[in-house]
């Protein structure tokens, strides 16, 4: 099968990602779980490196072979786009290829919660989204951006590597700024950012010291700022931003967080017990309560405030997972593998079946 019939495939399929490893077949990742491309022989390492060579130029294939990975973004039809990682195991060449819908879902079409479009009303702060690999963190993210592109005129100003959702400037206008492409790190298209007269900054990742920094800064001086972190709650959020900074800087650290940030949404895909995922998202919001916990560095409390604040839009994972359960959306082991706090899953599931 050639390459171009693959990432057919995974559209026609419905894929989330393929995978190009040698010594096995072409791999789909469906609703979470891999599948095998069953007509397809074991990739050799020659295939391998034929194919990954067909979609880099000559200058990208070079930074693989003196890195040993590579990021970038492939254009493929009307229906998809990829995001494409190139990398090295065992000595040869590999690829992850992450499909990206060409169509911008709305936040109602995700079924997020109702409180997303708040954060999109927000003239300043800070928004995280959350959550492992593989759950719908972008997605999000460009749902939320394009409501704001839909409502309002605002200058939007998006930092990714590499840029995945392509928007089209509505009642806003869209810079999307591709990491070596447009810029050469994140710390110096943050600091840049500043200059050129963004009401909205999407950063694709908040990774280190150097990003976090930068982005507390621009939250700081009046912008609306979203970004994603690599972490399953809202504590865990505070705690791996604070965490970063040299010890003599976390309580001036704190200080700065707990007056940006505006809300944490943690969000996991969960399999339906039929067919697709549906996402749970914890959800905090930048309460006086929580800003005064985050600035006396007693993250510890976040989980406590986030289940007795439900006026505020809050809620904790294992309530929307309790939910899906009784619903008969989700199964009771997948409803358990994903929770934070199983007994208080138990706990909330048992007590509404009494």
């Amino acid at each position: 099968m050639e390459f171009q019939q693959l990432l057919q495939l995974v559209v026609d399929k419905r894929a989330s990602d393929l995978h190009l490893v040698v010594g096995i077949p072409p791999t789909l990742r469906v609703d979470g779980m891999l599948y095998p491309v069953s007509t397809e022989p074991p990739l050799s390492r020659e295939e391998a490196e034929k194919i990954v060579k067909s979609f880099l130029n000559p200058e990208q294939w070079e930074r693989v072979l003196v890195n040993k990975e590579i990021d970038i973004a492939l254009a493929f039809s009307q229906d998809a786009r990829f995001r494409v990682n190139v990398y090295y195991q065992k000595g040869t060449v590999s690829a992850a290829l992450r499909r990206i819908p060409l169509k911008i879902p709305k936040i109602d079409d995700l079924k997020l919660p109702k409180i997303c479009y708040n954060f999109t009303k927000l003239r300043q702060g800070l928004v995280l989204v959350t959550g492992p690999t593989g759950h719908g963190k972008s997605t999000t993210l460009a749902a939320m951006i394009n409501e704001i592109n839909q409502t309002r005129p605002a200058h939007i100003l998006t930092i990714e590597d590499p840029v995945e959702f392509i928007f089209s400037s509505l009642k806003s206008i869209i810079s999307q700024r591709e990491m070596r492409e447009d810029t050469h790190s994140w710390e110096i298209a943050l600091r840049s950012s500043l200059r050129e007269d963004p009401d909205v900054v999407l950063v694709g990742e908040m990774r280190d010291y150097e990003t976090i920094a930068a982005a507390l800064t621009v939250a700081e001086t009046g912008h609306l700022v979203f970004a994603t972190l690599h972490t399953n709650s809202a504590s865990q959020s505070v705690d791996r931003i604070v965490g970063v900074f040299p010890e003599e800087q976390q309580s001036q650290v704190r200080l700065q967080l707990s007056n940006v940030l505006e809300g944490v949404i943690s969000q996991r895909l969960i399999p339906l017990l039929g067919e697709g995922r549906i996402v749970a998202c914890e959800i905090m919001t930048g309460t006086a309560a929580i800003k005064t916990i985050i600035r006396e560095g007693k993250s510890h409390l976040i989980d406590n405030i986030i289940r007795t604040s439900s006026e505020f839009g809050m809620t904790t994972l294992e309530t929307v997972l309790a939910n899906y359960v009784r619903q008969g959306l989700i199964s009771m082991d997948e409803a358990l593998s994903f929770s934070l706090h199983p007994e208080e899953l138990t706990r909330m599931v048992k007590g509404s079946t009494q």
